[in-house]
């Protein structure tokens, strides 16, 4: 009898993941995973370790204990160059250099984490309504539009992986609209997503899934 093929591993898995800041708990331990083709929700109020999570699953952070794995390879084995094209991270900042232009922003950072190959800098701008602004400079930007920048360069990445914190923040209605439906095109071509709320906004309107984090810290 043939045996039955094992489920492919998901895009990112977390297991005992426990994080703690001056031997006070922050968050743990968790386990979570993020299938392709799905989004992972993160509830919580401010100071649960929404942001925490986020950047110790983008590496930027040290887990004190737990592992977390890259389609079914744990991180430790993997290559950092190669683990960082794996997700791209959108942060409460917007990461952008002030005396740079739009455009001269997303070619430095395409340079650093690479460029979807059906995507170009300006069809990026045009998506998140930024068409026209390309030799602005960063810092004559609002705080909206540096949003849109930044879903920009979200737009042109590689990675299969969006780690997004709080990505409402600072958008109009017609921008939470775009990063749902940017979010909705990702998993459709077989990404996925972990998204950090507080509750203010719902969820995209994907196959979703919730981690409610608690606590003080």
């Amino acid at each position: 009898m043939p045996q039955p093929q094992p489920a492919h591993p998901p895009i990112l898995a977390a297991r005992g993941l426990h994080f703690a800041r001056n031997e006070t708990a922050v968050f743990g331990p968790l386990d979570l995973s993020v299938e392709a083709g799905e989004a992972l929700l993160v509830q919580g109020e401010n100071g649960s370790g929404k942001t925490t999570l986020l950047r110790v699953l983008a590496g930027l952070l040290q887990a004190d204990a737990g592992v977390i794995e890259w389609n079914g390879v744990p991180a430790a084995r993997i290559d950092p160059l190669l683990r960082a094209s794996a997700a791209t991270y959108l942060g409460h900042l917007a990461a952008l250099k002030a005396d740079l232009t739009a455009r001269e922003n997303l070619e430095f950072l395409c340079g650093l984490h690479g460029q979807r190959s059906t995507q170009t800098i300006d069809g990026a701008m045009a998506t998140v309504g930024l068409g026209g602004l390309q030799d602005s400079l960063a810092r004559q930007l609002s705080a909206g539009q540096k949003k849109r920048l930044s879903l920009a360069r979200l737009w042109l990445s590689p990675a299969p992986l969006w780690l997004l914190d709080e990505p409402y923040a600072n958008l109009d209605l017609g921008g939470i609209d775009l990063v749902n439906r940017m979010v909705q095109a990702h998993l459709r071509d077989g990404g996925a997503a972990l998204v950090t709320t507080h509750g203010a906004y719902a969820a995209p309107p994907v196959r979703t899934r919730l981690l409610t984090l608690g606590g003080n810290a």
